[in-house]
């Protein structure tokens, strides 16, 4: 299989294909550290799997998700993330990814999930199928966030964690006014009114540490 490794951070790359390397039945075609990088390589040559970090300066993964869907749909994705996937793997599956591993288990599972998706299927872990088969049988209201679009999503996790709007849009490669309407909209969505509302929100819902 041909894959191709998206992220910003060199080391990340750099370990990924550490792990890739010693599998005969593993090509690593390519590498990029951004949105536009990997829509140009993919313009160009054949690829079979992308493994994609789901938070990268500008366009967010799950934006470039539905590009590459549209644009490659033979392609599949398998999203790493620094997330748990409880926070964030449904909402990049719903998006067309075809998989979703925490960078805590990469080292562990990677290899074993790109098997799985190239022969068609879709990887979450066990621990997660159990929580999603949970959820079915003991229905519930949505809680609040899941009003939210995925950008909002993203920038309520990062204000949970205590990251100014400077510095959110400075990791997001976006404008502090497009931030603050970010945060204006999800607020509104959630009824509330200050960032330590959010944040005891988030630690009262498990979405952070």
């Amino acid at each position: 299989m041909k894959v191709i490794i998206v992220d910003d951070h060199e080391l990340i790359r750099e370990g990924l294909k550490k792990v890739l390397i010693k599998n005969s039945d593993i090509e690593i075609v390519g590498e990029a550290c951004n949105s536009q990088e990997l829509l140009d390589f993919l313009n160009h040559n054949t690829v079979d799997i992308i493994i994609l970090d789901i938070s990268m300066p500008g366009r967010s993964g799950l934006e470039l998700l539905r590009d590459i869907k549209d644009i490659h749909p033979d392609v599949k994705t398998l999203v790493l993330s620094m997330y748990p996937e409880d926070r964030f793997a449904i909402r990049t599956l719903k998006a067309g990814a075809s998989g979703y591993l925490s960078k805590q288990s990469a080292a562990k599972e990677l290899v074993n999930a790109l098997r799985k998706i190239m022969t068609g299927g879709k990887y979450i872990s066990q621990a997660l199928a159990e929580q999603l088969a949970l959820e079915i049988e003991t229905p519930s209201d949505k809680p609040l966030h899941e009003k939210l679009s995925n950008r909002e999503f993203e920038i309520m996790l990062k204000i949970s964690l205590g990251k100014s709007v400077s510095e959110i849009a400075e990791e997001l490669a976006l404008s502090v006014n497009t931030i603050t309407s970010y945060r204006t909209r999800l607020m509104q969505k959630m009824n509330m009114r200050s960032n330590a509302e959010i944040i005891r929100y988030a630690i009262k819902n498990q979405l952070i540490d």
